[in-house]
């Protein structure tokens, strides 16, 4: 994903950190001069989606203005993961059968 929060922001006329940080806080969402700093110049690894849609609401535009996605970055990671025999969900093609373990006190499974 592509984090597009300093263009979202100039379209609506915001061009400093500080000015969005004083909008957000008139909305009800006070955040730290540091994460907002981290917002403004990053992609964060994580935000709270109540946090997202105070953002939204400012903005006033919908998450897919802020979160865009990049499938050409999935079909890279797709074809590296084939390229080394694991399918994309992480299992092998090769994978063994699972035998369940009979020990005292247990009982096959239902067939």
């Amino acid at each position: 994903m592509q984090w597009n929060l300093r263009m979202a922001a100039a379209e609506r006329g915001i061009w400093k950190s500080t000015e969005l940080r004083r909008r957000l806080a008139d909305a009800g969402l006070e955040i730290s001069a540091g994460k907002m700093s981290a917002l403004w110049t990053g992609t964060p690894t994580t935000i709270r989606l109540e946090d997202l849609d105070v953002i939204c609401d400012v903005l006033d535009c919908e998450p897919s203005k802020l979160l865009i996605r990049e499938p050409a970055k999935v079909a890279a990671l797709r074809a590296a993961k084939t390229a080394t025999g694991d399918e994309p969900g992480g299992a092998s093609t090769t994978s063994p059968t699972v035998q369940p373990r009979l020990g005292r006190n247990r009982t096959r499974p239902p067939e």
